[in-house]
């Protein structure tokens, strides 16, 4: 795990997500009295199979082998011998299209915060999310010195410096109802909440003037859900999947999207563009005298 972290800067998601499946195939390794140096591609592919009777779903079964490829391609380099890891087949799970929200669902989530303090705040979470695409790690991860403000023809633009999977950066600029909704958190909300001049964190719990955990993050965005009478499920990617299929809808490039959403390859990107055709069909479906 260390040297997923410093030598290929996995998130701490990603981490977090591989030693939870790494003790789970250690504990089925002890169940069977199965040493790990002994280890060959029918073993791994029976500790999968195990994992599907467990019902667990595909794509979790994919991160797992993943996991394994890892650690076993790490194992036969440290001890230079024979890998295994090629031979580990990973599960190819459906694909299943990204949920968008309309733009009127986004107002009402947007529009539901209140105008105390912490709503001030939560606004300026929810604008961000859905002006920039970015994941909600992105965004509570966000300080104060990645806020870039420049004059552009006497209006005020601002972007913001966006540290993605891998430790990759972007830029990403962001629009006049988000700028506002963030210049009025820095300038009423913020100061009230940071109890060290000295914090960095952009986003602040408003009790103990700290950064912002991902999982109150969520918590905001489920409540905007609630008070809105929208679907509880909703979550922060759906802001992220919105950004993409309003901006492909709208005409952008999808080079363009690519980059926004800091996607290494552009087929990644491309799964959006499937959500704008299947709006096409249906459109045509309806309005088309011969569609039928």
């Amino acid at each position: 795990l260390n040297h997923c972290a410093i030598e290929r800067g996995l998130a701490k998601n990603t981490l977090s997500s591989y030693r939870r499946d790494l003790e789970k195939f250690l504990n089925y390794l002890n169940q069977n009295q199965k040493k790990i140096s002994s280890i060959t591609p029918s073993d791994v592919a029976a500790f999968l199979h195990a994992l599907r009777e467990a019902k667990l779903n595909e794509s979790s079964i994919a991160r797992n082998a993943v996991a394994l490829r890892s650690l076993f391609a790490f194992l036969a380099k440290e001890s230079g011998g024979e890998s295994i890891a090629k031979e580990i087949l990973v599960p190819r799970s459906a694909k299943r299209l990204p949920k968008a929200l309309s733009i009127d669902q986004i107002a009402k989530l947007i529009n539901s915060c209140a105008d105390d303090l912490s709503g001030i705040r939560d606004r300026a979470i929810l604008e961000l999310l859905y002006a920039t695409g970015a994941r909600v790690s992105e965004i509570i991860a966000l300080n104060r010195s990645d806020i870039s403000q420049n004059n552009q023809e006497g209006v005020e633009a601002i972007t913001i410096k966006v540290r993605g999977k891998g430790g990759k950066e972007r830029l990403v600029p962001v629009g006049s109802y988000a700028r506002l909704a963030l210049d009025q958190y820095l300038t009423r909300s913020r100061p009230i909440f940071a109890k060290n001049l000295k914090e960095e964190a952009l986003f602040l719990n408003e009790k103990r003037g700290t950064r912002l955990s991902r999982q109150s993050a969520w918590q905001i965005v489920t409540d905007a859900a609630k008070r809105s009478g929208l679907d509880e499920a909703i979550s922060p990617h759906g802001f992220r999947h919105s950004f993409a299929t309003h901006l492909l809808d709208g005409g952008a490039d999808i080079r363009v999207v690519q980059e926004l959403l800091g996607h290494a390859s552009v087929t990644t990107t491309q799964i959006y563009t499937l959500v704008t055709i299947d709006k096409l069909r249906e459109s045509y479906a309806s309005a088309h005298p011969r569609s039928k």
